[in-house]
């Protein structure tokens, strides 16, 4: 077993990285004067994953959307029970998701740590999935998805995916839809399973208050050494042109919503990774709530509650997105595309430029204050294959030059889109 501490001189902390003879890689990270503590157990397979092969496998299988967020409800089942029942046994607080790009197994605890990291590891290394079991998690899950048909927040997002994304898979609901669920089975689950959930595709990330000591015996019986596998994902090419430029559905709103994205070039999964933070930053620059267009857009009483800014990036996507709400939102949409070309033409102020430095520097600093900050970046990192330390590192070294290339590269009016729901 392979053990390595990872510092990080700068903010004067560190973490154990361990190589588990299961093929598991183990990101552990003890925090002095914390009473409790949060690990995630992670596999690099979401959404988006819908089209693959192993190298045993001859040709590329292409499974139903949203067998990965189906795969991860019926991962609690067993033959001997639920894994929430056991759970409770502890007194940890259990949890799971699915995202584009990943699926996550998580629990917080202050007590018993030792026991609900036994839970963990062998309930998702121990699937159990019956035609019956399988059939009735269909009606749930449909029930789940028209439930999100008709939520406003939820659609004015998706329909800006759709409107920006032509064929990578990000513009699907990571549910997917009643109708590719239907096609789902225990054969299906299986298959997707024994491919993505292998521990040599996995990470486990703790943070808090426990002893690796714990964590590492947990694993040493529970584990199974796992052969090394090679996945390939099958992805299209997608073209730089958003899909559509504006899309308007009408749901029962008080105000419009809106959702206005700019569609970035694919530069691969680090990399993308990487602009993200930079994008982070010049969003900030010139629609934060410091800027001039957000007091103006306030001013005229155009935006109701301020805007919010996010990137979302990938393994072969990235984005960025203004959201709120408008009495009119093309008048927003026409403003802060204003707000981004001139940025282009005047450049980036010094005062500016090191402000937001200094701001999302202290945003990144401030995680490593929060054990489900630290667990979840961690997972981030690993899987876009960066370290940890690195978001502090990339942020504290970024230049104005930099995010000027990044502003010229990443937010092209004409590969941009506008979502909005009304009434």
């Amino acid at each position: 077993m392979k053990q390595e501490i990872v510092r990080n001189e700068r903010i004067g902390e560190e973490y154990l990285r361990i190589e588990h003879p299961s093929g598991l890689t183990m990101l552990l990270y003890p925090m002095k004067g914390f009473s409790t503590s949060y690990a995630m157990f992670s596999t690099k397979y979401g959404s988006i994953d819908v089209c693959f092969k192993t190298e045993k496998d001859k040709d590329f299988v292409t499974v139903p959307a949203g067998i990965a967020h189906y795969l991860e409800h019926k991962m609690f089942e067993s033959e001997d029970g639920d894994a929430f029942d056991r759970y409770a046994k502890t007194g940890a607080s259990a949890n799971a998701f699915t995202s584009f790009d990943k699926t996550c197994y998580l629990f917080a605890c202050s007590d018993q740590f030792r026991e609900s990291i036994e839970i963990l590891l062998d309930f998702v290394t121990d699937p159990y999935f019956t035609k019956e079991t399988v059939e009735k998690e269909q009606g749930i899950i449909a029930q789940e998805i028209r439930m999100y048909d008709d939520d406003p927040g939820w659609r004015v997002m998706f329909n800006l995916l759709e409107s920006m994304y032509q064929k990578n898979s990000v513009k699907v609901d990571i549910a997917g839809t009643v109708e590719s669920i239907a096609q789902i089975d225990a054969d299906l689950l299986y298959r997707c399973y024994n491919t993505f959930y292998n521990l040599n595709n996995m990470v486990l990330t703790v943070a808090g208050n426990f002893d690796p000591k714990d964590v590492i015996d947990a694993a040493d019986q529970v584990l199974k050494k796992a052969e090394p596998i090679q996945i390939e994902r099958k992805v299209e090419e997608e073209p730089a042109e958003v899909a559509r430029k504006r899309f308007v559905q009408h749901l029962p709103v008080a105000t419009p919503m809106f959702y206005i994205g700019f569609k970035s070039p694919n530069a691969g999964e680090t990399q993308n990774f990487r602009n993200m933070i930079y994008d982070e930053m010049i969003l900030d620059l010139v629609t934060g709530e410091t800027t001039e267009l957000y007091k103006k857009l306030y001013e005229q009483g155009l935006i109701n509650g301020g805007i919010i800014g996010e990137t979302m990036a990938g393994r072969d996507y990235l984005c960025s997105m203004i959201s709120g709400e408008s009495k009119d939102p093309d008048s927003v949409y026409e403003q802060i595309a204003e707000a981004f070309e001139q940025a282009k033409m005047n450049g980036i102020a010094d005062e500016d430029f090191e402000r937001i430095k200094k701001s999302t520097y202290g945003r990144y600093l401030g995680m490593f204050g929060k054990p489900e900050s630290i667990a979840a970046a961690t997972v981030n990192c690993y899987f876009a294959g960066m370290d940890l330390y690195e978001l502090i590192e990339l942020v504290a070294n970024s230049t104005k030059e930099e995010l000027m290339e990044r502003l010229k590269a990443d937010f092209l009016t004409e590969n941009s889109s506008i979502s909005i729901v009304m009434a």
